[in-house]
């Protein structure tokens, strides 16, 4: 079997971008991830301790994403060493971060990264 656990549309006000009025003013990110995580002992057991909680994982994000940063492949990359590291059961991370209407004269939704990383 194989299972996930994921987290679309999460919103986040924060201050990444190369340019200064980015990292002034801010702006609007959305994250979606999706986690390979084996979920079958928390399928039997019915306790939290044997699965990821997606509370913690929301967490570990919020954190990442309050320290500033240029690129959104920077943010990326610690999000997903963090994840990885604070919680060894997670096999395969997917995240997409996006920044919505970034400053660079076209009338677009969103611009951003996406990452698949296996666990090494």
């Amino acid at each position: 079997m194989i299972s996930y656990i994921f987290l679309n549309q999460i919103h986040f006000f924060a201050h990444h971008g190369v340019g200064e009025q980015e990292t002034t003013v801010g702006n609007e990110f959305i994250v979606d991830l999706r986690l390979r995580v084996n979920i079958e002992c928390a399928m039997q057991t019915d306790d939290v301790a044997d699965t990821v909680s997606y509370a913690d994982v929301y967490e570990a994000i919020k954190a990442e994403m309050i320290i500033p940063s240029k690129l959104l492949e920077h943010v990326c990359g610690r999000i997903v060493s963090r994840l990885f590291r604070e919680f060894p059961q997670i096999e395969n991370i997917e995240l997409r971060l996006s920044k919505r209407n970034p400053p660079m004269g076209a009338d677009i939704e969103a611009a951003g990264v996406e990452i698949n990383v296996e666990k090494a």
